[in-house]
């Protein structure tokens, strides 16, 4: 059972068939999905799947914290099931492609107090940009 199952499951979630395969489509590393690929994948799985099940499957996911959804430079949201493991992310400025990565350090605390203007600081996002080796391959 993936991880994210067992998220669900141990959350009391009703694990309806759409949304174990929403959730099996999600399991994995480095999973950075658009709504409509989850949507392709599970119908592979489960034909008579819907859109607006997987759109509300996935809302259903944010809210509960278990899937996190990321948006990069106006592209569409991708949902990443590494919810639980603080990270940032690596994203290629040509085909879009997002990387989980893991740097040492806190990046809150490389925020000086001097720059927090009197802010109590809940989240920390970093993305790092770049050409992902495929791309720069192709130039």
């Amino acid at each position: 059972m993936s991880d994210l199952l067992e998220r669900l499951r141990g959350r009391g979630w009703r694990m309806t068939a759409q949304r174990r395969v929403v959730a099996e489509v999600l399991d994995g590393d480095h999973v950075h999905l658009t709504a409509d690929e989850v949507h392709a994948r599970a119908v592979t799985r489960l034909p008579e799947i819907s859109r607006a099940t997987v759109y509300n499957t996935l809302g259903e996911m944010v809210t509960l914290g278990e899937v996190i959804e990321v948006a990069t430079d106006g592209r569409a949201k991708r949902y990443d099931p590494n919810a639980h493991r603080p990270h940032q992310h690596l994203v290629c400025g040509r085909c879009g492609a997002i990387r989980d990565v893991h740097p040492g350090g806190d990046p809150l605390a490389d925020l000086p107090d001097t720059e927090r203007f009197g802010f109590t600081i809940s989240n920390v996002e970093v993305t790092y940009r770049g050409i992902c080796p495929s791309c720069a391959g192709s130039a």
